[in-house]
């Protein structure tokens, strides 16, 4: 297979110092549509809204 387990983190919580929240995904290796890092949006139930993750290194 040619995908990579990923884990996406919350931007704004940590912005706010509150705890994050993390979330587990695949992306492919050699997509070519997402050279940088991964960015989504995903729901906060910390924040208790949908906020942008992106990926963590």
């Amino acid at each position: 297979m040619a995908r990579d387990i990923i884990i996406i983190e919350c931007t704004e919580a940590v912005a706010e110092g509150k705890p994050v929240s993390r979330y587990i995904t695949t992306r492919n290796k050699k997509s070519l549509n997402t050279p940088g890092r991964l960015e989504k949006k995903k729901y906060n139930p910390n924040l208790k809204r949908h906020t942008l993750h992106r990926e963590t290194k």
